[in-house]
């Protein structure tokens, strides 16, 4: 049997021992051990998780409404609301696509899409610096996979072209922010490789681009003009959107095809009819929010700028890595900040390379400029 108090105590020793935070949270705050600080760790970048105003003018219309805490069951039973159809059709037509499905979270999606589209005659190539849930999805599709350095698509083509013919398809799968970095991928260029050979899909990952870009909010794909040209473009409302759950925009026979054979979602019993209109609510609201998509991206830069040469420079987003190197370093320099006020948190292997140890500043639009001033004199 495993003795794992011996395994405990080697991630303590190595500086891998993770617990859950006791925080206390006050809008863009966070309060730990009395202790008051600037949440610099949340996925929140909009600030719309700590707008009073939207939830009370969603619960005011909540009011009039007789839907559900629970839909106690998944769709394919009795827990098909109108409501899931409502939010569907709504994400088809802002993207102008012909189909979305929704589902629980982004790891639900990205552990189910592929294990259902993929078999032994497709081959997955992935970037090297994919979401460990879409590392999850790949491996439990049991298909053959590759990986391509991050961002290299010279490489990726040469992968594409040994490929070729070789199998029934190819699926090419990335992020378009990428989530430990903060840079983005060159989407328009993995749509040309997809097109120059036959039988190959486009799998991108938005989780950290929808609602942040895009003059309607829309993500990387619409800010690079080829949101029609991606086959399964995928996002979240649990970050920028202030909710859960996350969709899939494809083609109406992928969307079939998934409802039949997507297991995450056939044996999942479906998110809450309400939280499903909190995440309608929001969504329809998105192209109102480019003044806070303006206030991010200026504070990202001025902060990215002053970050130059410690990981600053990688980003092209509002994540922002602050690299520091070994684990027991970027722990102490944690720490240090949180005692002067600011709530950032160290990420270590293996959710980074190792020797990568770093704090990943995760901006959101309701931080102020004096507060942005004050973190750089202290970096």
């Amino acid at each position: 049997m495993k003795d794992y108090t011996c395994l405990l105590e080697e991630l303590k020793i190595n500086g891998n021992f993770r617990q859950f935070p006791e925080v206390t949270h006050s809008g863009k705050w966070i309060e730990k051990e009395g202790h008051r600080m600037l949440n610099l760790s949340s996925n929140d970048y909009l600030g719309l998780a700590t707008r009073q105003d939207l939830r009370a003018t969603f619960m005011e219309q909540l009011a009039d409404t007789d839907l559900p805490f629970s839909s106690s069951s998944s769709r394919l039973l009795t827990g098909n609301f109108a409501i899931y159809k409502d939010l569907e059709k709504l994400i088809s037509e802002r993207f102008g696509r012909e189909s979305a499905l929704l589902f629980n979270s982004g790891y639900h999606a990205n552990t189910g899409i592929l294990p259902a589209l993929a078999d032994k005659q497709t081959l997955i190539i992935a970037d090297k610096l994919v979401h460990a849930s879409i590392i999850d999805g790949i491996l439990l599709s049991g298909a053959p996979f590759t990986r391509y350095k991050h961002n290299d698509y010279e490489q990726l083509e040469r992968l594409l072209a040994k490929a070729s013919g070789q199998y029934e398809q190819v699926i090419i799968v990335t992020e378009s922010v990428f989530s430990m970095d903060g840079d983005v991928a060159d989407l328009p260029h993995l749509v040309a490789l997809k097109k120059k050979y036959k039988d190959t899909l486009l799998y991108v990952d938005e989780a950290h681009a929808i609602g942040v870009y895009g003059s309607d909010g829309l993500g990387i794909a619409e800010e690079q003009h080829c949101i029609g040209d991606i086959d399964l473009l995928v996002g979240t409302f649990g970050k920028a959107l202030a909710s859960m759950g996350a969709y899939l925009l494809c083609s109406r026979v992928i969307r079939d095809y998934l409802i039949n054979t997507m297991r995450p979602l056939i044996f999942s019993t479906a998110l809450p009819p309400v939280q499903i209109a909190w995440s309608r609510f929001l969504f329809e609201k998105l192209p109102d929010f480019s003044s806070e998509r303006r206030q991010l991206f200026r504070k990202s830069r001025k902060l990215s700028e002053k970050l130059n040469g410690k990981g600053g420079e990688i980003s092209n987003s509002h994540i922002i890595p602050f690299i520091i190197g070994e684990n027991e370093a970027c722990i102490q320099k944690a720490l240090e900040l949180q005692r002067k006020g600011f709530y950032c948190l160290p990420v270590r292997p293996p959710t980074v390379p190792k020797g990568t140890s770093r704090i990943r500043f995760s901006l959101t639009a309701n931080i102020t400029d004096e507060e942005i001033n004050e973190l750089i004199m202290l970096l």
